[in-house]
């Protein structure tokens, strides 16, 4: 089989005797197309004809036709033509113009052919025109390198489907029929111009092929090496499938850990809740036997007995009011872990404060020989009044507990549209390296504690408050020198407060005075008997509410000046025994509740309902002050 182009149509050149020889023609063809193919192509055409071909003998018609198509492969038919006139026409009288023309021309076609060559041949992607007899009519060097074009096939006039064959049988279209393959392709290089994607040495260079159709008919094919971009692509996607499993993977993690962090904070809640009740319900059953300690050791106190017996009476109230406060600030760690400590912010005056903790703490620090100070203060501040009080209460009594000598000084400063609460000391301060420590739970400092007594829970609590009210505590302190505690809270514009009752013991008898007591524990109800029969109180005593209607009716006199029940009844609360009791009266008796249970929410609701609320165990002096002014409002009633 050969590749030599066959004429199909008349020459395009007019014929006659002329005396240009086969060899003439095929100088003329080298010009263009250079010798090598020039001699390859001639070849190739004489082997064609039957026989070599006789450079010297003049050309015939065939030879001329042939000569025409294939300069017209390289440098179009119209040049080919104007070429091959000139040539045909040198024996003309004008010979010498003639060839001088051929020679100019041939120069001009040249350097053209070869500025567009070497033009095409610096794109940086492959580039092959076929004309509209799908024959290669020029290339780059691109084209070549990058589809590994065999080397007998880079010459004009080859077929595409020869091009492309040669590619089937090597491999690079895949398994299956070499036809099939090579008409699919030719199909979407020359009719539906499609652009595709082809493999090449064994899959390892991808090229992508573009195609675009000539107006004159043919195509033009670029081929751009598209590996790097695949293989991107590829680590992209196969990166982006390793990301979504492990996203999957840590999504699955994630789920499991939040449902084993669900289910640790539900027990860790169910924990908390359980130490709350057991706390809550453990208070009620402690307090019961603390609160009939105290009335005993207040009734014993106010008989002054004489002697050694006062001073036993005084330091037995003084152990039991220590277990109290003790057992208080274990009560409101409970209820700060458990989130229930509301705060009641308002505006509150820092004076009527002082003057509240000067009266509790001055006695105490003239026992110990120290001199407590309370500067006055006109600031008005936004807390919780009772939580701050709890707060200010912890860090003088802690003051005054470790100073051994010197005062005690409590003032107030202003920074940047704040107030600081400064309680200082002159005691033996507290190590840089154990400040920290002071504020942890049962975490007492030996060195600086000295015959202090207590269980380190006070500044624990301090530290919970002022996180709960957003008022940060500060520490100072220099070794042999002192401390300075302090609490920042925010300015309040002063407002009008209404004036408070005061639970200070007041002064009077309490002789005749009607109290209906109503304890379902008899310890405590002898003891709070035989402390209000002490004051000159008539008591009457009941367990329950039935009881207490017993007693009613055996009494000659059933007017009351106070009812007093314990919240938690055997047969039911107190504030339902004593509506019951006012029932049976039809006497709006002012009632006192006694709890145990210091939840807000029941003392808030017990108030709303205008009972007034006693927290066991009961102070004497609260509750003389609460008796004599309802004793009082009753004989101004009468």
């Amino acid at each position: 089989q050969t590749d030599i182009p066959r004429i199909a149509y008349e020459p395009a050149v007019r014929l006659w005797r002329t005396s240009v020889s086969a060899g003439d023609l095929k100088a003329t063809v080298a010009r263009y197309l250079g010798a090598e193919r020039s001699e390859r192509a001639f070849a190739e055409y004489g082997v064609s004809r039957g026989g070599a071909i006789n450079p010297h003998a003049s050309a015939d018609v065939d030879t001329v036709r042939f000569t025409e198509h294939l300069l017209a492969s390289a440098i179009g038919a119209a040049s080919a033509r104007l070429v091959l006139s000139l040539l045909l026409r040198r024996g003309d009288v004008n010979s010498q113009s003639a060839l001088k023309l051929l020679d100019d021309a041939s120069e001009a076609l040249q350097y053209n052919r070869d500025l567009l060559q070497s033009a095409i041949d610096q794109v940086r992607h492959g580039l092959s025109v076929f004309d509209k007899d799908n024959r290669l009519v020029c290339w780059n060097r691109q084209f070549s390198q990058l589809l590994d074009v065999p080397r007998d096939l880079r010459r004009a006039g080859v077929p595409l489907d020869q091009i492309l064959r040669a590619f089937a049988e090597r491999g690079d279209f895949g398994a299956g029929e070499f036809d099939a393959l090579v008409a699919d392709r030719l199909t979407k290089l020359s009719v539906t111009c499609e652009t595709f994607q082809e493999r090449f040495r064994n899959g390892a260079r991808i090229v992508e092929v573009r195609t675009a159709p000539m107006p004159q008919g043919g195509f033009v094919t670029t081929y751009m090496d598209i590996t790097a971009q695949v293989a991107a692509a590829n680590e992209l996607a196969s990166a982006n499938l390793t990301l979504e499993q492990r996203v999957r993977e840590r999504t699955t993690e994630l789920l499991d850990l939040n449902a084993a962090l669900a289910i640790a904070k539900s027990q860790a809640d169910e924990a908390s809740l359980d130490k709350t009740r057991f706390i809550a319900a453990a208070s009620h059953d402690i307090l019961q036997p603390l609160n009939a300690a105290r009335l005993y050791a207040s009734a014993l106190g106010e008989r002054q007995l004489g002697g050694d017996a006062d001073q036993i009476a005084q330091r037995i109230d003084s152990s039991l009011s220590a277990v109290e406060d003790i057992f208080k600030t274990l009560v409101d760690i409970s209820r700060m872990d458990a989130g229930r400590l509301e705060p009641d912010i308002d505006a509150v005056p820092l004076q009527e404060l002082f003057e509240q903790l000067k009266v509790e703490f001055e006695p105490v620090a003239k026992a110990k020989g120290l001199r407590l100070r309370m500067l006055d203060s006109r600031a008005w501040v936004k807390t919780d009044e009772k939580l701050l009080r709890r707060i200010l209460q912890n860090l003088i009594g802690n003051a005054i507990k470790y100073t051994p000598a010197g005062r005690v000084l409590v003032g107030v400063r202003q920074r940047a549209g704040k107030h600081e609460v400064q309680v200082w000391d002159t005691g033996p301060g507290i190590p840089a390296d154990k400040q920290d420590e002071v504020f942890k739970e049962f975490k007492r400092l030996d060195e600086t504690a000295g015959s202090a007594r207590g269980i380190g829970l006070g500044l624990s609590i301090v530290e919970r408050i002022g996180r709960i009210l957003d008022h940060p505590i500060g520490l100072r302190s220099e070794l042999g020198r002192g401390t300075c505690f302090s609490v920042t809270l925010p300015a309040a514009v002063a407002t009008s407060r209404k004036s408070r009752e005061g639970n200070a013991t007041m002064a009077g008898p309490l002789t005749g005075a009607r109290v209906l007591c109503i304890e379902n524990e008899p310890v405590v109800l002898d003891g709070m008997t035989t402390l209000l029969s002490g004051w000159g109180c008539h008591v009457i005593g009941a367990a329950s509410q039935e009881e207490a209607l017993a007693a009613l009716e055996q009494e000659g006199d059933r007017a009351l000046d106070v009812i007093m029940a314990d919240y938690h009844l055997d047969d039911g609360t107190g504030d339902a025994a004593i509506r019951t009791v006012r029932r049976y009266l039809a006497s709006e008796v002012p009632g006192v509740i006694i709890t145990a249970d210091h939840t807000p929410d029941t003392q808030r609701r017990l108030r709303q309902d205008g009972f007034v609320v006693l927290r066991k165990p009961v102070k004497a002096g609260a509750l003389r002050a609460l008796i004599m002014q309802h004793s009082r409002r009753s004989i101004a009633a009468e």
